[in-house]
């Protein structure tokens, strides 16, 4: 009988496995979406932080940082669901 104790728990660890591993998943997708939205500005960003903490002048690595959020933000503005696959000028019904 204690076997099929262990072999149920075992399942159900392997189960609360499978789980954890689709979240860590889930979630390194959702990451990478965002780096690839903001990769700039957070380059940008980092590279000010880090001549700053060097005692240099990060001024023109804020600017990009600055510069890179607009464009961004332009970009994520010119965007819908219709038009985001490039596909908004075939001529489908809405």
């Amino acid at each position: 009988m204690a076997r099929r104790g262990s072999g149920a728990h075992a399942r159900q660890r392997g189960q609360g496995m499978t789980e954890y591993i689709i979240i860590v998943a889930l979630i390194a997708v959702a990451a990478i979406a965002v780096y690839q939205s903001f990769g700039q500005v957070i380059r940008s960003q980092t590279a000010a932080m880090a001549r700053e903490l060097a005692g240099e002048d990060g001024t023109a690595e804020s600017r990009a940082a600055q510069e890179a959020s607009a464009r961004a933000a332009t970009q994520t503005s010119a965007r819908s669901l219709k038009n985001f696959t490039g596909n908004a000028g075939l001529g489908g019904t809405p």
